[in-house]
């Protein structure tokens, strides 16, 4: 038994069922068909409606109708061309860039947009659970683990879009840019830059639709990571160039521009400006003027972490004494020395091993690279495994030793997993 067939056992038309839920009839429609699924937050309701728990709901849900192709005796079609987690996400951002900003085309219709106050409860409904998303993704130690959450909640999101026009095209579009940006970080700390890139670009595009420049600041932030993380110094401090004037029409009490700040910082230092990288780590540093709770779920920069920035600049630039103190404060930290961050943790211990790497210190290098491959597995992060895939290049002489040499296969084998 599929939905339309639970829903007709009842004797609810679809009609009556979306009156009771308070949705469209059409929606329902799209449910009973395979083209969408129920909203997150519509779930309890439709599953007390209908007299099951979530479990069997969910198995309702699963059971579509036959398609031409089943009819026909043919082996039925994905939905989505491909069962790969980040494909359906790739695919659900892109068809919701395209609806907003389809939209965002639209004129404000004004009092009745206003008068509205369902579909601006919609919108903010968006919002905190987007909230909620970002704060999973910072907390959890290993990030694909948040995939699907996210996958549906773009999914929930294309729903939306689908019912939704005029007045709240902005707001939607606002809560697909910060959906578009921790989509990318997903992909990102998978090591799919294309993805990320995409997806960063895709959320510029939707916040700037939406007239939030914090937000679009924020998108091209993380677009210049990926130039940065490529070894692209200069055109990532093109795109830097770009979020600084966005962030200027944005609101100053927020962190934003000092973020900005502390990525510049590290594109100075790939491009060997120590003078320009420490101008830079100084203006980052000035976040701490804001005092604390300035921060939102795509915004996190409150200067936590301004000492291992500045110690793994001055690795960049060959500054090793510099970077040893600063780097050593940084494991000195509530936060790190108490083992909240494996990610962090991490690559602080990978650039330690940097340094021990190019004093050519065997022992050091064996002791801080253990350390970090072992935090990389830990939290099965891309960002520490992509420290240590640098790491390598530093070895030189050193790999003749057997155990560097096996500390060398262990950070190939995680480069490739």
């Amino acid at each position: 038994m599929g939905l339309a067939e639970r829903r007709k056992a009842l004797g609810y038309s679809q009609e009556s069922l979306a009156h009771t839920l308070g949705v469209d009839r059409t929606t329902v429609g799209r449910w009973e068909n395979g083209k969408t699924e129920p909203q997150p937050q519509l779930r309890p309701k439709l599953a007390e409606v209908l007299h099951v728990d979530l479990g069997e709901l969910d198995v309702l849900v699963a059971q579509l109708p036959a398609s031409p192709q089943e009819s026909a005796g043919l082996p039925p079609r994905d939905h989505y061309g491909s069962r790969d987690t980040d494909d359906m996400i790739r695919r659900e951002f892109l068809r919701a860039v395209a609806v907003t900003g389809a939209l965002s085309a639209l004129p404000a219709e004004g009092a009745e947009a206003l008068e509205n106050g369902a579909r601006r409860r919609s919108a903010a409904g968006f919002l905190r659970m987007n909230d909620h998303l970002w704060q999973v993704y910072q907390l959890a130690r290993t990030k694909g683990s948040v995939q699907l959450v996210v996958r549906d909640q773009l999914a929930a999101l294309n729903a939306a879009l689908d019912e939704r026009s005029g007045g709240e095209g902005r707001a939607l579009c606002g809560a697909a840019g910060e959906l578009f940006q921790l989509a990318g970080e997903l992909a990102f700390d998978n090591n799919r830059y294309t993805d990320a890139a995409a997806s960063y670009t895709l959320a510029a595009t939707a916040s700037k639709e939406a007239g939030a420049y914090d937000l679009c600041a924020c998108a091209l932030v993380r677009l210049a990571y990926v130039d940065v993380y490529e070894c692209r110094y200069r055109q990532a401090d093109d795109i830097l160039s770009a979020a600084e004037k966005v962030a200027r029409r944005g609101d100053s009490t927020l962190p934003t521009r000092h973020w900005i700040a502390s990525v510049k910082a590290e594109a100075q230092a790939g491009l060997g400006n120590l003078r320009a990288c420490e101008q830079e780590l100084d203006a980052a540093e000035k976040v701490l003027d804001l005092g604390p709770g300035r921060n939102r779920g795509w915004l996190r920069f409150d200067g936590s972490r301004l000492a291992e920035e500045r110690g793994a600049r001055y690795v960049q630039l060959g500054r090793l004494d510099l970077a040893e103190k600063a780097l050593t404060s940084a494991l000195e930290q509530d936060g790190l020395a108490e083992g909240q961050s494996f990610r962090r943790r991490g690559a602080v211990f990978a650039d330690l091993a940097a340094i021990a790497a190019k004093r050519r210190d065997c022992d050091q290098l064996l002791a801080f690279g253990s350390e970090a491959a072992q935090l990389a597995r830990a939290s099965s992060s891309g960002y520490v495994a992509r420290r240590l895939q640098r790491l390598r290049a530093e070895f030189g002489p050193l790999v003749r030793n057997a155990r560097v040499a096996e500390l060398k296969a262990e950070m190939d084998a995680l480069s490739t997993t």
